[in-house]
């Protein structure tokens, strides 16, 4: 071994790391957040489509009314991706607030369990929304929880809060129906 060979200084390794961790970082938060757009996007789609299929008045308003929940959603995320592309940081996400709209749709759910059965395309679609929530709890829950910036972690939980308000509509809703077809059926034991 040549002992007259010099091996490179590593003193900048750090920078070079710290760098490198920063885009990776970036990178991560990035994805995050065109997840949550597609999943937005994704449930927008779908509540739309069953709100032009149903005959029900009360689920089609219902899935109306979440369809527009989620197009404010991509709308609030959208300008969370534009700032974070432009500036690497997070916008303060106290100035959204999601919509009180639990008494209509308690209202409209009383319709809704006079408008269809259990066992219909709504029921199933209102199965397959509670999956659709459950899903974007998941993300913006774990993102929450993971990311280091306050304010990424403060809009991920907001977020994850606006869908476990949704999820926690939807489920209701699927119990009540549950409930009537266990009635209408005699399924109870005494």
């Amino acid at each position: 071994m040549n002992r007259n060979c010099k091996m490179p200084k590593f003193a900048n390794i750090k920078k070079p790391l710290s760098k490198l961790k920063f885009m990776e970082s970036s990178r991560k938060a990035t994805d995050i957040l065109k997840t949550a757009i597609l999943l937005e996007r994704r449930g927008k789609a779908f509540y739309t489509q069953v709100a032009r299929q149903t005959e029900s008045k009360a689920a089609r308003r219902i899935f109306e009314m979440m369809a527009e929940e989620e197009d404010a959603h991509v709308e609030f995320l959208s300008k969370q991706f534009a700032h974070f592309e432009k500036t690497q940081s997070f916008l303060k996400p106290d100035d959204h607030q999601e919509p009180d709209d639990t008494d209509a749709v308690m209202i409209l759910s009383e319709e809704i369990k006079k408008e269809i059965s259990a066992a219909s395309f709504e029921a199933a679609a209102i199965s397959a929304a509670i999956d659709f929530e459950n899903r974007a709890i998941e993300v913006y829950s774990s993102r929450a929880a993971e990311a280091v910036d306050p304010n990424e972690k403060a809009m991920y939980q907001m977020l994850a809060d606006w869908e476990k308000g949704h999820h926690h509509l939807l489920h209701k809703l699927n119990e009540d129906l549950k409930e009537q077809i266990w009635n209408d059926n005699n399924f109870w034991p005494f």
